[in-house]
Protein backbone atom coordinates (compact mmCIF):
# COMPACT_ATOMS: atom_id res chain seq x y z
CA UNK A 1 0.00 0.00 0.00
CA UNK A 2 2.73 2.58 1.02
CA UNK A 3 4.58 1.46 -2.39
CA UNK A 4 1.59 2.51 -4.19
CA UNK A 5 0.82 5.71 -2.63
CA UNK A 6 4.88 6.70 -3.23
CA UNK A 7 3.98 5.79 -7.49
CA UNK A 8 0.70 7.84 -7.05
CA UNK A 9 2.82 10.86 -5.79
CA UNK A 10 5.66 10.70 -7.91
CA UNK A 11 6.47 13.52 -10.25
CA UNK A 12 6.08 10.61 -13.27
CA UNK A 13 2.74 9.77 -12.15
CA UNK A 14 1.91 13.60 -12.31
CA UNK A 15 2.95 14.12 -15.54
CA UNK A 16 1.15 11.17 -17.01
CA UNK A 17 -2.25 12.89 -14.92
CA UNK A 18 -1.23 15.82 -17.27
CA UNK A 19 -0.68 13.87 -20.19
CA UNK A 20 -4.62 12.34 -19.92
CA UNK A 21 -5.62 15.51 -18.60
CA UNK A 22 -4.88 17.20 -22.29
CA UNK A 23 -5.72 14.16 -24.34
CA UNK A 24 -9.45 14.27 -22.35
CA UNK A 25 -9.71 17.79 -23.28
CA UNK A 26 -8.36 16.92 -26.78
CA UNK A 27 -11.17 14.23 -27.66
CA UNK A 28 -13.95 16.32 -26.33
CA UNK A 29 -16.31 17.41 -29.00
CA UNK A 30 -15.18 20.66 -29.86
CA UNK A 31 -17.94 23.95 -28.50
CA UNK A 32 -19.71 25.96 -30.91
CA UNK A 33 -18.16 28.82 -32.55
CA UNK A 34 -14.62 27.17 -31.30
CA UNK A 35 -12.51 26.00 -34.48
CA UNK A 36 -10.48 22.36 -34.13
CA UNK A 37 -7.69 24.21 -34.12
CA UNK A 38 -8.10 26.59 -31.26
CA UNK A 39 -9.58 23.42 -29.40
CA UNK A 40 -6.50 21.91 -29.76
CA UNK A 41 -4.17 24.54 -28.54
CA UNK A 42 -6.80 24.92 -25.79
CA UNK A 43 -5.78 21.11 -24.80
CA UNK A 44 -2.16 21.79 -24.91
CA UNK A 45 -2.59 25.19 -22.66
CA UNK A 46 -4.57 23.95 -19.75
CA UNK A 47 -2.17 20.39 -19.80
CA UNK A 48 0.51 23.18 -19.42
CA UNK A 49 -0.90 25.14 -16.56
CA UNK A 50 -1.43 21.67 -14.94
CA UNK A 51 1.75 21.10 -15.05
CA UNK A 52 2.84 24.49 -14.05
CA UNK A 53 0.37 23.87 -10.65
CA UNK A 54 1.06 20.38 -10.02
CA UNK A 55 5.03 21.14 -10.87
CA UNK A 56 6.33 17.46 -12.13
CA UNK A 57 8.85 18.98 -14.16
CA UNK A 58 10.51 22.94 -13.81
CA UNK A 59 8.52 25.40 -15.51
CA UNK A 60 11.08 25.52 -18.38
CA UNK A 61 11.18 22.51 -19.58
CA UNK A 62 7.52 22.08 -19.51
CA UNK A 63 6.99 25.24 -22.00
CA UNK A 64 9.74 23.58 -24.22
CA UNK A 65 7.28 20.16 -24.02
CA UNK A 66 4.47 22.60 -24.88
CA UNK A 67 5.93 24.16 -27.68
CA UNK A 68 7.05 20.74 -29.21
CA UNK A 69 3.76 19.11 -28.75
CA UNK A 70 2.12 22.38 -30.97
CA UNK A 71 4.69 21.56 -33.62
CA UNK A 72 3.90 17.77 -33.80
CA UNK A 73 0.08 18.14 -33.46
CA UNK A 74 0.04 20.32 -36.00
CA UNK A 75 -1.71 23.05 -33.48
CA UNK A 76 1.15 25.44 -34.29
CA UNK A 77 3.99 25.74 -36.47
CA UNK A 78 7.51 25.66 -35.50
CA UNK A 79 8.07 29.98 -36.57
CA UNK A 80 4.38 30.72 -34.47
CA UNK A 81 5.83 29.00 -31.29
CA UNK A 82 9.13 30.62 -31.53
CA UNK A 83 7.48 34.04 -32.26
CA UNK A 84 6.98 34.91 -28.32
CA UNK A 85 10.71 34.58 -28.11
CA UNK A 86 11.07 37.83 -30.08
CA UNK A 87 8.27 39.92 -27.77
CA UNK A 88 9.09 43.00 -26.66
CA UNK A 89 7.80 42.08 -23.17
CA UNK A 90 9.37 38.96 -22.76
CA UNK A 91 12.90 40.67 -23.07
CA UNK A 92 11.90 43.23 -19.95
CA UNK A 93 11.10 40.47 -17.93
CA UNK A 94 15.03 39.29 -18.68
CA UNK A 95 16.80 42.34 -18.92
CA UNK A 96 15.28 43.43 -15.27
CA UNK A 97 16.08 40.14 -13.81
CA UNK A 98 19.95 41.04 -15.08
CA UNK A 99 19.77 44.49 -13.35
CA UNK A 100 18.29 43.22 -10.03
CA UNK A 101 22.03 41.26 -9.93
CA UNK A 102 23.73 45.01 -9.16
CA UNK A 103 20.99 45.47 -5.93
CA UNK A 104 22.51 41.96 -4.71
CA UNK A 105 25.61 41.52 -5.68
CA UNK A 106 26.70 44.77 -4.54
CA UNK A 107 25.13 44.79 -1.58
CA UNK A 108 23.24 47.96 -2.38
CA UNK A 109 19.83 46.45 -1.19
CA UNK A 110 20.93 45.36 2.04
CA UNK A 111 21.90 48.62 2.51
CA UNK A 112 18.78 50.06 1.96
CA UNK A 113 17.36 48.02 4.02
CA UNK A 114 18.96 48.68 6.86
CA UNK A 115 19.33 51.90 6.64
CA UNK A 116 15.90 52.26 7.00
CA UNK A 117 15.65 49.96 9.93
CA UNK A 118 18.00 52.35 11.71
CA UNK A 119 16.08 54.89 11.35
CA UNK A 120 12.66 53.45 12.20
CA UNK A 121 13.49 50.29 14.30
CA UNK A 122 12.90 51.58 18.19
CA UNK A 123 9.50 50.09 17.81
CA UNK A 124 8.09 47.00 16.32
CA UNK A 125 5.98 48.90 14.44
CA UNK A 126 8.48 51.38 13.32
CA UNK A 127 10.81 48.44 12.72
CA UNK A 128 8.02 46.76 10.22
CA UNK A 129 7.84 49.91 8.13
CA UNK A 130 11.66 50.32 7.92
CA UNK A 131 11.42 46.74 6.07
CA UNK A 132 8.34 48.02 4.17
CA UNK A 133 10.20 50.99 2.79
CA UNK A 134 13.21 49.08 1.70
CA UNK A 135 10.81 46.87 0.03
CA UNK A 136 9.05 49.86 -1.82
CA UNK A 137 12.70 51.33 -2.91
CA UNK A 138 13.98 47.68 -4.65
CA UNK A 139 10.61 47.05 -6.22
CA UNK A 140 10.80 48.86 -9.26
CA UNK A 141 14.07 47.47 -10.31
CA UNK A 142 14.26 43.41 -8.81
CA UNK A 143 10.93 42.09 -10.75
CA UNK A 144 11.27 38.78 -8.58
CA UNK A 145 8.89 38.57 -5.67
CA UNK A 146 11.70 35.95 -4.78
CA UNK A 147 14.92 37.51 -4.92
CA UNK A 148 13.49 40.89 -3.55
CA UNK A 149 11.34 39.37 -0.58
CA UNK A 150 13.05 36.12 0.18
CA UNK A 151 16.75 37.04 -1.12
CA UNK A 152 17.00 40.47 0.42
CA UNK A 153 14.64 41.46 3.17
CA UNK A 154 13.48 37.93 4.44
CA UNK A 155 17.35 37.36 5.23
CA UNK A 156 17.33 40.45 7.14
CA UNK A 157 13.94 40.40 8.76
CA UNK A 158 14.92 36.81 10.46
CA UNK A 159 17.73 38.34 11.84
CA UNK A 160 16.25 41.01 13.13
CA UNK A 161 13.12 38.48 14.58
CA UNK A 162 15.89 36.70 16.85
CA UNK A 163 16.68 40.41 18.14
CA UNK A 164 13.47 40.46 19.61
CA UNK A 165 13.51 37.60 22.46
CA UNK A 166 9.79 37.09 23.25
CA UNK A 167 10.36 34.75 26.82
CA UNK A 168 6.54 33.63 26.57
CA UNK A 169 5.72 32.83 23.72
CA UNK A 170 7.70 30.72 21.53
CA UNK A 171 7.85 28.76 18.08
CA UNK A 172 4.73 29.57 15.68
CA UNK A 173 3.24 31.24 18.52
CA UNK A 174 5.57 34.36 18.06
CA UNK A 175 3.76 36.77 17.38
CA UNK A 176 6.19 39.59 17.52
CA UNK A 177 7.93 37.86 14.61
CA UNK A 178 4.97 36.56 13.00
CA UNK A 179 3.61 39.95 12.98
CA UNK A 180 7.32 40.85 11.46
CA UNK A 181 6.58 38.27 8.80
CA UNK A 182 3.47 38.94 8.02
CA UNK A 183 4.16 42.53 7.21
CA UNK A 184 7.29 41.90 4.78
CA UNK A 185 5.35 39.31 3.12
CA UNK A 186 2.14 41.75 2.29
CA UNK A 187 4.50 44.45 1.53
CA UNK A 188 5.57 42.53 -1.37
CA UNK A 189 2.19 41.75 -2.68
CA UNK A 190 1.70 45.19 -2.38
CA UNK A 191 4.85 46.45 -4.29
CA UNK A 192 4.29 43.84 -6.88
CA UNK A 193 1.74 45.59 -7.76
CA UNK A 194 2.88 49.53 -7.83
CA UNK A 195 5.40 48.90 -10.58
CA UNK A 196 5.79 47.64 -13.87
CA UNK A 197 8.59 45.64 -13.20
CA UNK A 198 7.92 44.42 -9.61
CA UNK A 199 7.18 41.10 -10.62
CA UNK A 200 7.46 39.35 -13.77
CA UNK A 201 3.60 38.56 -13.92
CA UNK A 202 3.10 42.00 -14.56
CA UNK A 203 4.83 42.42 -18.29
CA UNK A 204 2.38 39.31 -19.18
CA UNK A 205 -0.60 41.53 -18.18
CA UNK A 206 0.34 44.61 -20.46
CA UNK A 207 0.97 41.79 -23.29
CA UNK A 208 -2.26 40.11 -23.05
CA UNK A 209 -3.80 43.85 -22.94
CA UNK A 210 -1.78 44.45 -26.00
CA UNK A 211 -3.40 41.30 -28.06
CA UNK A 212 -7.04 43.06 -27.45
CA UNK A 213 -5.49 46.72 -28.21
CA UNK A 214 -4.97 48.30 -25.31
CA UNK A 215 -1.80 49.80 -24.39
CA UNK A 216 -0.34 50.25 -20.96
CA UNK A 217 3.09 52.02 -20.30
CA UNK A 218 5.21 51.54 -17.24
CA UNK A 219 4.51 54.91 -16.46
CA UNK A 220 0.66 54.86 -16.71
CA UNK A 221 0.95 51.50 -15.00
CA UNK A 222 2.85 53.72 -11.93
CA UNK A 223 0.56 56.38 -12.17
CA UNK A 224 -2.69 54.44 -12.00
CA UNK A 225 -1.38 52.19 -9.10
CA UNK A 226 -0.11 54.77 -6.90
CA UNK A 227 -2.32 57.04 -4.55
CA UNK A 228 -4.41 53.42 -3.87
CA UNK A 229 -1.31 51.62 -3.32
CA UNK A 230 0.34 53.29 -1.48
CA UNK A 231 -2.66 54.20 0.92
CA UNK A 232 -2.39 50.32 1.36
CA UNK A 233 1.33 50.18 1.30
CA UNK A 234 0.89 52.83 4.64
CA UNK A 235 -1.61 51.10 6.15
CA UNK A 236 -1.30 47.88 5.69
CA UNK A 237 1.03 47.34 8.88
CA UNK A 238 -1.37 49.39 10.90
CA UNK A 239 -3.88 46.51 9.90
CA UNK A 240 -1.90 43.73 10.77
CA UNK A 241 -0.53 45.73 13.91
CA UNK A 242 -4.22 45.61 14.91
CA UNK A 243 -5.27 41.88 13.83
CA UNK A 244 -2.16 40.11 15.18
CA UNK A 245 -0.69 42.73 17.69
CA UNK A 246 2.98 41.77 18.79
CA UNK A 247 3.80 41.00 22.32
CA UNK A 248 7.17 43.13 22.17
CA UNK A 249 6.81 46.52 21.18
CA UNK A 250 9.40 48.30 21.56
CA UNK A 251 13.38 46.97 21.53
CA UNK A 252 17.07 48.90 20.67
CA UNK A 253 18.01 45.89 19.53
CA UNK A 254 17.16 46.20 15.60
CA UNK A 255 18.29 49.99 15.13
CA UNK A 256 21.36 48.88 16.87
CA UNK A 257 21.92 45.82 14.78
CA UNK A 258 21.05 47.46 11.62
CA UNK A 259 23.82 50.20 12.49
CA UNK A 260 26.31 47.77 13.13
CA UNK A 261 25.72 46.00 9.77
CA UNK A 262 26.28 49.70 8.34
CA UNK A 263 29.25 50.02 10.02
CA UNK A 264 30.29 46.71 8.35
CA UNK A 265 29.62 47.44 5.15
CA UNK A 266 31.63 50.84 5.32
CA UNK A 267 31.02 54.01 3.21
CA UNK A 268 29.41 53.09 -0.49
CA UNK A 269 31.62 51.34 -3.16
CA UNK A 270 32.08 52.86 -6.25
CA UNK A 271 29.79 49.83 -7.67
CA UNK A 272 26.94 50.74 -5.24
CA UNK A 273 27.17 54.34 -6.53
CA UNK A 274 26.98 52.77 -9.93
CA UNK A 275 23.85 51.23 -9.44
CA UNK A 276 22.48 53.91 -7.49
CA UNK A 277 22.87 56.55 -10.57
CA UNK A 278 21.27 53.79 -12.96
CA UNK A 279 18.51 53.28 -10.77
CA UNK A 280 17.95 56.69 -10.60
CA UNK A 281 18.50 56.45 -14.83
CA UNK A 282 16.27 53.50 -15.18
CA UNK A 283 13.06 55.32 -13.17
CA UNK A 284 13.77 58.48 -14.55
CA UNK A 285 13.30 57.14 -18.59
CA UNK A 286 10.71 54.83 -17.26
CA UNK A 287 8.30 57.83 -16.48
CA UNK A 288 9.14 60.15 -18.85
CA UNK A 289 10.55 57.71 -21.60
CA UNK A 290 7.12 57.06 -23.95
CA UNK A 291 7.14 60.84 -24.37
CA UNK A 292 10.63 60.68 -26.30
CA UNK A 293 9.41 57.44 -27.64
CA UNK A 294 11.88 54.98 -25.94
CA UNK A 295 10.30 51.89 -24.33
CA UNK A 296 10.75 50.30 -21.35
CA UNK A 297 12.53 47.62 -22.84
CA UNK A 298 14.86 49.79 -24.75
CA UNK A 299 15.24 51.71 -21.14
CA UNK A 300 15.82 48.29 -19.65
CA UNK A 301 19.01 47.48 -21.84
CA UNK A 302 20.56 50.66 -21.41
CA UNK A 303 20.75 49.88 -18.21
CA UNK A 304 22.00 46.39 -18.09
CA UNK A 305 24.46 47.94 -20.37
CA UNK A 306 26.03 50.47 -18.03
CA UNK A 307 26.14 47.89 -15.85
CA UNK A 308 28.34 46.19 -18.38
CA UNK A 309 30.39 48.97 -19.44
CA UNK A 310 31.27 49.72 -15.56
CA UNK A 311 31.42 46.40 -14.63
CA UNK A 312 29.16 46.58 -11.40
CA UNK A 313 28.05 43.19 -13.14
CA UNK A 314 29.71 40.72 -15.77
CA UNK A 315 27.91 39.02 -18.91
CA UNK A 316 29.17 35.83 -16.92
CA UNK A 317 26.51 36.96 -13.75
CA UNK A 318 23.67 37.07 -16.29
CA UNK A 319 24.51 34.16 -18.29
CA UNK A 320 24.14 32.16 -14.49
CA UNK A 321 21.85 33.90 -13.27
CA UNK A 322 19.12 30.66 -14.04
CA UNK A 323 16.29 32.07 -12.30
CA UNK A 324 15.93 35.08 -15.54
CA UNK A 325 16.56 32.33 -17.82
CA UNK A 326 13.94 29.87 -16.45
CA UNK A 327 11.72 32.50 -16.44
CA UNK A 328 12.53 33.82 -20.35
CA UNK A 329 11.23 30.27 -21.38
CA UNK A 330 8.03 29.93 -19.58
CA UNK A 331 7.32 33.68 -20.06
CA UNK A 332 7.50 33.67 -23.33
CA UNK A 333 5.72 30.23 -24.13
CA UNK A 334 3.03 31.35 -22.15
CA UNK A 335 2.72 34.78 -24.19
CA UNK A 336 2.74 32.08 -27.38
CA UNK A 337 -0.13 30.50 -26.45
CA UNK A 338 -2.23 33.08 -24.74
CA UNK A 339 -1.85 35.07 -27.77
CA UNK A 340 -2.68 32.71 -29.95
CA UNK A 341 -6.14 31.66 -28.18
CA UNK A 342 -6.93 34.98 -27.96
CA UNK A 343 -6.66 35.44 -31.76
CA UNK A 344 -8.28 32.52 -32.59
CA UNK A 345 -11.22 33.88 -30.75
CA UNK A 346 -11.23 31.06 -28.16
CA UNK A 347 -11.17 33.97 -25.30
CA UNK A 348 -14.00 35.35 -26.47
CA UNK A 349 -16.53 32.46 -26.62
CA UNK A 350 -15.54 31.90 -22.93
CA UNK A 351 -16.53 35.43 -22.11
CA UNK A 352 -19.70 34.93 -23.50
CA UNK A 353 -20.48 32.10 -21.54
CA UNK A 354 -19.40 33.87 -18.41
CA UNK A 355 -21.61 36.90 -19.27
CA UNK A 356 -24.22 35.10 -19.39
CA UNK A 357 -24.16 33.13 -15.95
CA UNK A 358 -23.82 37.22 -14.45
CA UNK A 359 -26.80 39.56 -13.79
CA UNK A 360 -27.98 41.07 -16.93
CA UNK A 361 -29.59 44.30 -16.06
CA UNK A 362 -27.42 46.02 -14.06
CA UNK A 363 -23.62 45.97 -15.36
CA UNK A 364 -21.90 47.43 -12.19
CA UNK A 365 -23.18 44.94 -10.30
CA UNK A 366 -21.96 42.07 -12.61
CA UNK A 367 -18.72 43.60 -13.06
CA UNK A 368 -18.40 43.95 -8.93
CA UNK A 369 -19.21 39.76 -8.74
CA UNK A 370 -16.63 39.44 -12.11
CA UNK A 371 -13.84 41.18 -10.13
CA UNK A 372 -14.14 38.87 -6.92
CA UNK A 373 -14.65 35.86 -8.44
CA UNK A 374 -11.32 36.87 -10.44
CA UNK A 375 -9.48 38.38 -7.12
CA UNK A 376 -11.23 35.06 -5.06
CA UNK A 377 -10.28 32.22 -7.22
CA UNK A 378 -6.41 32.70 -6.55
CA UNK A 379 -7.25 29.99 -3.24
CA UNK A 380 -7.19 27.86 -6.49
CA UNK A 381 -3.53 29.02 -7.34
CA UNK A 382 0.08 28.41 -6.84
CA UNK A 383 1.15 30.96 -8.76
CA UNK A 384 0.14 34.34 -9.93
CA UNK A 385 1.38 33.62 -13.98
CA UNK A 386 -1.04 30.70 -14.12
CA UNK A 387 -3.94 32.97 -12.86
CA UNK A 388 -3.46 35.71 -15.49
CA UNK A 389 -2.63 33.05 -17.81
CA UNK A 390 -6.03 31.32 -17.51
CA UNK A 391 -8.28 33.81 -16.37
CA UNK A 392 -7.06 37.60 -17.42
CA UNK A 393 -8.04 37.25 -21.59
CA UNK A 394 -11.83 36.11 -20.53
CA UNK A 395 -12.74 38.57 -17.87
CA UNK A 396 -10.88 41.46 -19.42
CA UNK A 397 -13.39 40.04 -22.89
CA UNK A 398 -16.65 40.49 -20.44
CA UNK A 399 -15.19 43.59 -18.66
CA UNK A 400 -14.87 45.53 -21.61
CA UNK A 401 -18.09 43.77 -23.56
CA UNK A 402 -20.19 45.79 -20.22
CA UNK A 403 -19.05 49.25 -21.58
CA UNK A 404 -15.48 50.25 -19.32
CA UNK A 405 -12.99 51.88 -20.96
CA UNK A 406 -10.50 49.09 -22.12
CA UNK A 407 -7.39 50.36 -20.03
CA UNK A 408 -9.40 50.43 -17.06
CA UNK A 409 -10.01 46.96 -17.23
CA UNK A 410 -7.36 45.87 -18.34
CA UNK A 411 -5.48 47.58 -15.10
CA UNK A 412 -7.93 46.59 -12.35
CA UNK A 413 -7.91 42.95 -13.81
CA UNK A 414 -4.03 43.38 -13.68
CA UNK A 415 -4.03 44.99 -9.91
CA UNK A 416 -6.58 42.24 -8.44
CA UNK A 417 -3.86 39.60 -10.07
CA UNK A 418 -1.23 40.66 -8.16
CA UNK A 419 -2.82 41.81 -4.56
CA UNK A 420 -4.64 38.19 -4.47
CA UNK A 421 -1.60 36.65 -4.47
CA UNK A 422 -1.56 37.79 -0.65
CA UNK A 423 -3.92 35.48 0.78
CA UNK A 424 -2.70 32.31 1.68
CA UNK A 425 0.92 30.47 2.10
CA UNK A 426 1.13 29.43 -1.08
CA UNK A 427 -0.69 32.22 -3.58
CA UNK A 428 3.20 34.10 -4.50
CA UNK A 429 6.50 32.02 -5.29
CA UNK A 430 7.84 33.89 -1.74
CA UNK A 431 4.89 32.91 -0.04
CA UNK A 432 6.34 29.93 1.40
CA UNK A 433 9.78 31.83 2.34
CA UNK A 434 8.26 33.60 5.12
CA UNK A 435 5.70 31.36 6.18
CA UNK A 436 8.51 28.46 6.57
CA UNK A 437 9.93 31.23 9.16
CA UNK A 438 7.35 29.51 11.44
CA UNK A 439 6.37 32.13 13.23
CA UNK A 440 2.46 31.75 12.08
CA UNK A 441 0.01 28.78 11.99
CA UNK A 442 -1.85 28.17 8.89
CA UNK A 443 -4.88 29.34 10.08
CA UNK A 444 -3.52 32.43 11.33
CA UNK A 445 -1.78 33.23 8.17
CA UNK A 446 -5.08 32.02 5.86
CA UNK A 447 -7.01 34.26 8.67
CA UNK A 448 -4.67 37.80 8.10
CA UNK A 449 -4.36 37.06 3.97
CA UNK A 450 -7.95 37.26 4.03
CA UNK A 451 -8.44 40.26 6.14
CA UNK A 452 -5.84 42.15 4.28
CA UNK A 453 -7.40 41.09 1.04
CA UNK A 454 -10.20 42.54 2.10
CA UNK A 455 -8.58 45.99 3.45
CA UNK A 456 -7.10 46.02 -0.42
CA UNK A 457 -10.66 45.23 -2.03
CA UNK A 458 -11.98 47.84 -0.06
CA UNK A 459 -9.17 50.71 -0.38
CA UNK A 460 -9.10 49.98 -4.63
CA UNK A 461 -13.20 50.42 -4.91
CA UNK A 462 -12.90 53.62 -2.88
CA UNK A 463 -9.72 55.22 -4.01
CA UNK A 464 -9.33 53.83 -7.18
CA UNK A 465 -12.02 55.27 -9.11
CA UNK A 466 -11.83 59.12 -7.32
CA UNK A 467 -8.17 58.84 -8.16
CA UNK A 468 -8.54 57.68 -11.69
CA UNK A 469 -10.90 60.10 -12.51
CA UNK A 470 -8.58 62.78 -11.71
CA UNK A 471 -5.60 61.72 -13.53
CA UNK A 472 -8.12 60.81 -16.63
CA UNK A 473 -8.71 57.58 -16.53
CA UNK A 474 -12.52 57.37 -15.93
Amino acid sequence: MEAMKHVLKSKHMLLLYIVLFGLTIWQMPTPTGVTPQAWQLFAIFVATIAGIILNPLPMGALALISIAVCVFTGSLTLEQCLGGFGTETVWLVLFAFFISLGFIKTGFGARCAYFFISKLGRSTLGLSYGLVLAEFVLSPLIPSVTARGGGIIFPIAQSLCKSYQDSEHHGVSSKTAGFIMKVCFQSNVITSSLFLTAMAANPLVIKLASDSQIDISWGLWALAAFLPGIVCLLLMPLVVYFLYTPTIKYSEDAPELARQKLAEMGRMSRKEIIMLLTFVILITLWIFGSTLGISATATALLGLSILFVTRTISLDDALADKGAWHTFLWFATLVMLSGFLSKLGLMSVFGEYIKTSLPQDNTLLAAAILCLVYFYIHYLFASATAHITVLFPTFLYVLISYGFPPVVCALTLGFLSILSGGITHFSLASAPIFFGANYLKTKTWWYLGFMTSAFYLIVWAIIAPIWWSIIGLL
